[in-house]
């Protein structure tokens, strides 16, 4: 929603661009290996993953320009590796404004002080704020200049069927209804997903009666870049408020509504200027300030019991809906679409067997039920579900007002990477090893000319801790690193071990004293290669 008197799409700082629908001669009905429903950011990380590993898809989207408004703001680390190895990293490095340090305040009162792990041994920074309409446009810069990559704009899609090796969609554009087939079909079309819906399937879990209105509003305010949480502050009493500095002198703002509050009504423009003014009031803020956006929420934890159907295959909040306490739910669908990218480029190439793709689903649902558990308990933290609730998280906020230890317990668990320990293509050859785990997410390290991660290769990358034999192998990159060197000593690695790390930069497997058979034997397994 914008204020009276401008247009939909009318923002104080951002220039929304016009895409037009292919032309009525456009060759529209050709079978498709991948066709991906939503471009958006989870839809367009899926695309740029694909061609990073030399496979076309088609993006569709019903829009003929960005999502609307700021959305989702906070990208966290793990997502700038992603970007990283898209090679689109750079603008959002150029614009984003990067954080480490989260404040909260109980009735006007500091309670709390948090800073997320970070050192020069990290690439990049804990977490970053970006505008989604920049996130978007970013990766569109990308999207544009891959010649793998076809997008049809203001294509809607009104029916899939599934048809033997594939499903068929029927497509509207301005010129008309048509169908097309695909091999596989990624649903990345957001919460109201017209894939699930159209195949009948129904996210299942739990909803929560607390409702948000999210403003951005403009105005020179020199805050640094931190997240605050009010809690139960003069403005909202009992409520909860999230502040986020943006790009653009663009400041988020989050607040509770009341009980027996009408979202209607609440989110009328002048009772969304009045609560955003009390907002700014009790920051101290005095200057002026300009409305851009506000929207409403709600926090759920909603997700589907199985992420692939046939070859309909599901990420974002297509496949879960899940809390924004945390900043889960971008970062979240970003490593859904980096996961299934990397996966099923290799089946199309026929360099995997199609059983890799029934590593999508423990993987990246067992990711989203870890969501839920952290992400739960901040929600009940922020918006307590019941008056029990509401009083336990009271009184640990009163504690907080003479203890420092219980100030902890309103620190909001913020996204961390999900380990694939239990994923049916990981392996431990070396449990007792003290390096990165299996399943856990590469640490990166400074070297003496740039970044662990920078040395990865396209696909596996073993790292043998001496001198490395040689594993030949069409999908692996090897590096040795010094059996005395920093990275040993880090990773208290002996020589002769070894970790494979996956395209994701996860850690697939790892041993102490591996040979080159034991290696490529696992390598053609998980990948259901002949060996």
């Amino acid at each position: 929603m914008r204020p009276a008197g401008r247009g939909p799409l009318e923002s104080l700082y951002f220039t929304y661009p016009h895409f037009d629908a292919p032309g009525p001669d456009h060759d529209r009905t050709r079978p498709m290996q991948v066709a991906i429903i939503g471009a958006g950011p989870v839809g367009m990380v899926a695309a740029l993953e694909l061609a990073r590993h030399g496979q076309a898809s088609l993006l569709i989207d019903a829009k003929d320009t960005f999502n609307d408004g700021s959305r989702a703001i906070c990208v966290a680390r793990a997502s700038y590796h992603i970007l990283d190895r898209l090679g689109a990293v750079q603008p959002f490095l150029d614009k984003s404004l990067p954080w480490t340090t989260g404040r909260s305040f109980y009735r006007g009162q500091q309670i709390l002080e948090f800073e997320m792990p970070d050192s020069a041994d990290e690439k990049f920074r804990p977490m970053y704020n970006l505008q989604q309409q920049y996130i978007e446009a970013f990766l569109w810069q990308a999207v544009a200049r891959e010649p793998l990559i076809e997008t049809r704009w203001q294509t809607e899609l009104h029916g899939i069927e599934i048809t033997g090796p594939g499903a068929t969609l029927t497509l509207r554009d301005p010129h008309g209804d048509y169908t097309l087939h695909a091999r596989y079909v990624l649903a990345a079309d957001g919460a109201r997903s017209a894939v699930r819906r159209l195949l009948n399937l129904r996210l299942t879990g739990e909803n929560y009666e607390g409702r948000y209105v999210i403003a951005d509003v403009r105005m020179d305010h020199d805050h640094p870049t931190i997240r605050r949480a009010l809690f139960d502050p003069a403005c909202r009493p009992g409520g909860t408020v999230l502040i986020h500095r943006q790009p653009d002198d663009i400041w988020r703002i989050d607040y509770q509504l009341r009980d027996g509050e009408d979202p209607r009504d609440a989110t009328r423009e002048d009772r969304v200027r009045a609560s955003v003014a009390g907002v700014l009031a009790e920051i101290g803020h005095r200057g002026g300030w300009e409305l851009e956006w506000w929207s409403i929420y709600s926090a759920n934890t909603l997700a589907l019991d199985d992420y692939r159907h046939g070859p309909v295959i599901f990420a974002g909040d297509s496949a879960h809906i899940v809390p924004i306490f945390g900043v889960r739910g971008l970062n979240n669908g970003l490593a859904d679409a980096q996961n299934i990218g990397w996966k099923l480029a290799l089946v199309l190439s026929g360099r995997a067997g199609a059983g890799l793709l029934a590593s999508y689903t423990p993987e990246r649902r067992g990711a989203t039920l870890d969501v839920f558990a952290n992400a739960s308990k901040s929600a009940r933290f922020m918006t307590p579900p019941t008056p029990g609730w509401a009083l336990m998280r009271d009184a640990a906020l009163s504690l907080a007002l003479r203890h420092d230890w219980a100030g902890a317990l309103a620190n909001p668990r913020q996204m961390a990477p999900y380990s694939y320990a239990q994923s049916p293509i990981s392996a431990d050859g070396a449990p007792s090893l003290r390096g990165p785990s299996v399943g856990t997410m590469l640490p990166d390290k400074a070297l003496t000319k740039g970044f662990l991660s920078d040395r990865m290769g396209p696909l596996f990358t073993l790292i043998w801790f001496g001198k490395a034999p040689t594993v030949a192998h069409p999908l692996l990159t090897v590096i040795d690193q010094p059996a005395e060197g920093p990275l040993a000593r880090a990773w208290a690695a002996p020589e002769g071990s070894a970790w494979l790390i996956r395209p994701d930069l996860h850690v697939a497997a790892r041993w102490s004293g591996a040979c080159a058979s034991d290696i490529l034997s696992f390598l053609d397994t998980i990948l259901e290669r002949q060996a």
